[in-house]
């Protein structure tokens, strides 16, 4: 069934393996321009080797990841180990469904039994799981194989990349150019095709702010729709996992491993799975979309005013139209989230402080000073937000936002991306504009919808009720099927 190793790929060429192992495409096409939906079928029909495609991507990171640095570190022994023995159930008649064979990379603060999980700091440089984390075993239940750990922003306290114990991370776009945070390592290696999709973490926007930094999809789900079990925290009350892929498509099929109940999660909400994939393709002229009259598409750059209003003319075609809704503000996060990050950094500020990255320690150390009134206050906030939210949706099916107000910044290794500086949505630059929809805890998705003159991505946002996934999935992949985006590639990862 599959005959060609990772040997005989090497004789044969790339050109050659290409066209053996991927007939359909030929020999001038590249093999990694397929998306994770495109190999899956391929794997299933027996066409493509499991076994072939982990030894090209391990090939891909060993050539292009010292130009990003993504990972942190590569599974390589365990990926093909692994991608043998998915090989050998397929040529025994097994299937473990839509992710088997699938090589797939995990930011490195969620738990690998065996691996590194270090959060991208010193202080857990030598911390080895002994179990995985919820997500990771529905990952290698369902046949994914694990590439490797990917660099963040230390602790995913920041929205750059450029602040860890590892080195900043790079755009594929622009290797001068951050790639977004915290799930940097995430972005960079989807966007530059080393991975077939990853998995990230959001409390702030750190799915959606690298998918939109390097022009690739990030789906944040409903808070509680996906285990946070054995994923090192930020702030709970906002902690999300979601998968970072190239096209909507693929990140259904991830969504749907990955979601379910998982009692080990105190958040965690005992709420039926819909099939996803089902949704790629489903009709979108009956949505009614709605732009959030205040703070969203307040001091938007230039270029990313000018891709969201040729953005909302497509969207305006593929439904039943847009308009202006009130929504209710989210609050400030800093006053959520900071009190929690310090309780959760407390031990080690208290003991080893110097291992954090500076950045990392002053912003840690300055959480401390949230009041408990003013945490109690927010906390409260963020229950009654969530019950106000699902009044929008009497009026509107989906929200329509900018992921971010501004293009990827430099490479900077100053501080940490913190909350807004005040309690307005048009405070810190737009952090707002992700932040917001972690405390709503709705299921939103970053798509690419531009590019810059240049040539720096631009992604939006799709929001929907809560665990309406379904929807926000339909519409997202419309838009991305009536426009090119997502078919651009960075220079040089082609």
């Amino acid at each position: 069934m599959f005959r060609n190793t990772r040997r005989e790929f090497l004789a044969m060429g790339i050109a050659g393996a290409a066209a053996a192992v991927f007939p359909v495409l030929g020999a001038s096409r590249n093999p990694f321009s397929l998306t994770l939906r495109q190999a899956s079928e391929r794997i299933r029909r027996g066409e493509l080797s499991p076994l072939a495609l982990t030894e090209y991507y391990l090939d891909r990171i060993d050539v292009h990841d010292p130009q990003l640095n993504a990972y942190i570190t590569v599974m390589g022994e365990a990926a093909l180990a692994a991608a043998g023995e998915l090989e050998a159930e397929l040529q025994n008649g097994g299937w473990r469904g839509p992710l088997h064979g699938i090589p797939i990379a995990l930011k490195d603060n969620i738990d690998t039994a065996g691996f590194l999980t270090s959060a991208a700091s010193e202080v857990f440089s030598d911390r080895v799981p002994a179990e995985d984390a919820e997500v990771v075993r529905r990952l290698k239940n369902a046949g994914a194989v694990l590439l490797g750990k990917l660099n963040l922003h230390e602790f995913a306290l920041g929205g750059t990349s450029s602040v860890s114990h590892f080195g900043p991370v790079r755009n594929p776009w622009n290797l001068d150019h951050n790639p977004g945070g915290s799930s940097g390592g995430a972005g960079a290696a989807v966007a530059a095709d080393l991975c077939l999709g990853a998995l990230g973490t959001d409390t702030g926007g750190s799915v959606r702010i690298p998918a939109s930094c390097c022009g690739i999809v990030g789906l944040k789900p409903t808070y509680g729709r996906v285990s946070n079990h054995g994923v090192i925290p930020m702030a709970w009350t906002l902690d999300h996992v979601g998968p970072m892929t190239r096209t909507v498509g693929d990140a259904a099929m991830m969504l749907g491993v990955l979601a379910g109940h998982d009692e080990r999660d105190p958040a965690s909400v005992d709420q039926p799975v819909t099939d996803y994939t089902a949704a790629v393709g489903a009709a979108t002229s009956h949505l009614r979309l709605g732009l959030p009259a205040v703070g969203f598409f307040e001091d938007l750059h230039p270029e990313v005013s000018a891709a969201m209003d040729a953005a909302i003319a497509v969207l305006a075609e593929l439904t039943a139209g847009v308009r202006e809704v009130d929504i209710p503000a989210a609050g400030f996060v800093g006053n959520v989230w900071n009190p929690e990050i310090y309780a959760y950094h407390e031990p080690w500020m208290t003991t080893t402080p110097e291992l954090y990255q500076a950045p990392t320690r002053a912003f840690i150390q300055s959480s401390e000073e949230t009041a408990s009134s003013i945490y109690a206050a927010a906390r409260r906030h963020v229950d009654l937000v969530r019950r106000e939210i699902r009044n929008t949706f009497r009026e509107v099916d989906l929200l329509i936002t900018p992921t971010r107000r501004v293009p990827a910044g430099l490479i900077d290794q100053g501080a940490p991306v913190g909350p807004p500086p005040a309690e307005t949505p048009t405070g810190g630059g737009g952090l707002y504009n992700t932040a917001a929809f972690d405390i709503y805890g709705l299921p939103t998705i970053s798509i690419p919808c531009g590019f810059t003159a240049g040539g720096l991505p631009i992604g939006m946002q799709i929001s929907g009720a809560h665990f309406d996934e379904y929807t926000v999935i339909a519409l997202a992949h419309a838009y991305e099927q009536a426009t090119p985006w997502h078919e651009r590639r960075p220079a040089g990862f082609a």
